[in-house]
């Protein structure tokens, strides 16, 4: 690691919550792949090589992939900010050792979290479902999944949450793998937002989508819909694509929530479970509020549904936020239950190492026992993971 780029290692945080972080993100070693693939195809597995400016990139197919940091930036000291993770001593071992990771979630008082992936696979395995060659693309889905298994979960199975990827450019293969992952405990997968904008069939499409939806719902896997996994919506010629992408992370997610919602498959699978990561949660009282609206005054939906859409949203979506400090006090019409809690470790908006602080500094006027519900209980519950036998903050 490049000691001059970071601060001081922090001393442990006081633990005053139990937390669940329902998004953070792994940035994939180099070893990622080595021995994971078919002996045919191992040579043209994900490598990562060096380019003429000292970086550090992922190969695949011909192309590359920049950033493998991915913005990892968490303890870089703030001038060095502007200067992106192109090497892996650019950035803290916890990006990409599980070891390292679990000592930097207990300094952070984290008790558990979700990872998902980074670059070279898209957080959604996009990379690897459109790769040009379907049984190499397929053949790396299912590496990241045994990598992300054997040398994430499987030594800190109470710390990590195992989220995986499929391959979702074929219904049959992308559901088999679901069901692979699920037998060895895997509770979650991660699905593009809106998967028409990567090249896959629109939700509407039945014949592609029932075989992956009734995957999930069969082996009670939750799709994990994270913002930007479909790319950002387009912006002005000019514009400053970054700012806003990063502030139109809520406007993502109220689409994404509402075209799944509309796709009806939550209507027809009531079991179905959907987690929405990185998008907030200020927009979902407006939704619930425009889905009545829809129903009770204007007539517009609700044709074929014998549910009211919004009761629908309530039973088969969760939402996770930062900290949300000027909606947080919707939680009532959202739905306590429905919220989540993210770190976003490494990346640039997340709360490393003080998580704590901010808890306590945003929520500390919200009674106890929904504090619990939002911080961990709520995950834990969803992703069947388990809990420690003291679960803060009291009563």
């Amino acid at each position: 690691m490049d000691e001059s780029l970071f601060l001081p290692d922090p001393t442990p945080r006081e633990v005053k919550y139990t937390v669940i972080s329902v998004d953070d993100h792994v940035c994939e070693p180099p070893h990622t792949f080595e021995g994971r693939l078919p002996a045919a195809l191992q040579d043209r597995a994900p490598r990562i090589v060096e380019t003429d400016q000292g970086h550090q990139v992922w190969e695949f197919e011909g192309q590359r992939h920049f950033q493998v940091g991915m913005n990892a930036i968490a303890g870089r000291r703030p001038e060095t900010i502007k200067i992106e993770p192109f090497r892996f001593d650019q950035m803290r071992p916890s990006c990409y050792d599980a070891d390292a990771r679990v000592r930097d979630m207990d300094i952070n008082g984290v008790w558990a979290a979700v990872n998902f992936p980074s670059q070279i696979t898209g957080f959604s395995g996009r990379v690897f479902y459109q790769a040009s060659d379907p049984e190499l693309g397929l053949a790396c889905t299912r590496a990241w999944n045994d990598w992300l298994f054997d040398e994430w979960h499987q030594p800190h199975p109470d710390r990590i949450i195992p989220v995986g990827i499929t391959y979702l450019a074929d219904p049959h293969l992308a559901a088999e793998e679901i069901r692979r992952n699920a037998a060895r405990g895997f509770t979650g997968v991660s699905f593009p937002e809106r998967p028409h904008d990567v090249g896959l069939p629109s939700l509407w499409d039945r014949e592609h989508w029932d075989p992956i939806v009734e995957a999930c719902t069969e082996t009670d896997t939750v799709i994990c819909l994270h913002v930007g996994s479909s790319g950002m919506s387009g912006f002005p010629p000019g514009a400053q694509s970054f700012e806003l992408g990063a502030v139109m992370f809520g406007s993502q997610s109220m689409r994404t929530a509402a075209e799944w919602l509309w796709s009806g498959y939550p209507k027809d699978h009531p079991d179905m479970k959907i987690a929405l990561s990185e998008g907030g949660i200020g927009w979902v009282a407006m939704l619930l509020d425009r889905l009545d609206n829809l129903v009770d005054r204007s007539g517009y939906a609700g044709s074929g549904w014998n549910e009211r859409p919004s009761d629908v949203l309530k039973r088969n979506f969760w939402f996770c936020t930062l900290d949300d400090p000027s909606t947080i006090d919707t939680r009532h019409r959202i739905g306590v239950e429905n919220i989540m809690f993210e770190c976003d470790f490494p990346h640039g908006d997340g709360t490393w190492p003080d998580t704590q602080l901010v808890i306590e500094k945003e929520w500390g006027h919200i009674p106890a026992h929904e504090v619990r519900m939002m911080c961990s209980e709520n995950a834990a519950k969803l992703y069947r993971h388990p809990l420690p036998e003291v679960v803060l903050p009291l009563d």
